[in-house]
């Protein structure tokens, strides 16, 4: 799906999507935009911020809330700022216009290829920790039976984490692996993501029963104890 209020740059990122065999739909403001995710539900979101009637960054916290869906922000606002918010509420991935139409594409084919190898790449298997449960084939992450809607990258740190118990990670190791090199974002980045991840999993949030901190050093998975 791709939104944005300007009709030209939907035509133009459609025209290119669709020349790679993607399905498209569209839609020009913040409102309209929800309303066509709910009925198509898209497995990847091409989004501008400045959009009317709902801001892009409303959107997408929607978006991620609900669906979980995979971002891409494509927006004229190039400063850090925005673009650090954007990465901290779970987008993949960041383009500022002017834009290569050919980047755009090699974008979104690397975050689809991303997600949907999760079922050729890792175990079939769920795994199961007390009242938690990760299924890697379907990304899908219950609380004593009951869903916990997590964005795409969330999910990718918390699958990390579990699939290397005990394993201590730094914020830069984790930024590295979850948001790749090529980003030069700080690590409260990871900071924020680790602390909604605990929001959506954690039986008491403050006081961590899977994801605990190692003071001074990072994080690691250890389960129930």
């Amino acid at each position: 799906m791709v939104v944005d209020d300007d009709a030209k740059i939907i035509k133009i990122v459609k025209h290119c999507l669709e020349r790679e065999n993607f399905a498209v739909v569209s839609a020009v403001d913040g409102e309209s935009a929800l309303a066509v995710a709910k009925k198509e539900q898209p497995d990847l979101v091409i989004l501008d911020l400045m959009l009317p009637k709902l801001n892009g960054l409303d959107v997408c916290k929607i978006l991620t809330a609900e669906y979980g869906v995979p971002i891409i922000i494509l927006s004229a606002k190039g400063d850090e700022l925005d673009r650090i918010v954007g990465l901290r509420l779970g987008v993949d991935d960041y383009l500022t216009k002017p834009f290569s139409p050919i980047e755009l594409v090699l974008r979104v084919q690397a975050v689809i290829r991303r997600v949907q190898g999760w079922r050729k790449n890792q175990v079939s298997q769920a795994l199961a920790y007390g009242s938690l449960s990760i299924d890697p084939g379907t990304r899908e992450v219950t609380i004593n039976g009951t869903a916990a809607t997590l964005t795409s990258k969330e999910f990718e740190l918390l699958w990390l984490l579990v699939s290397n118990p005990q394993q201590v990670f730094t914020r830069m190791q984790l930024l590295n692996k979850i948001w790749h090199s090529d980003y030069e974002g700080d690590e409260n980045t990871v900071t924020v993501h680790i602390r909604r991840l605990r929001e959506k999993i954690e039986p008491a949030p403050s006081a961590p029963t899977y994801i605990k901190t190692v003071w001074g050093v990072g994080y690691k998975f250890v389960g129930e104890e």
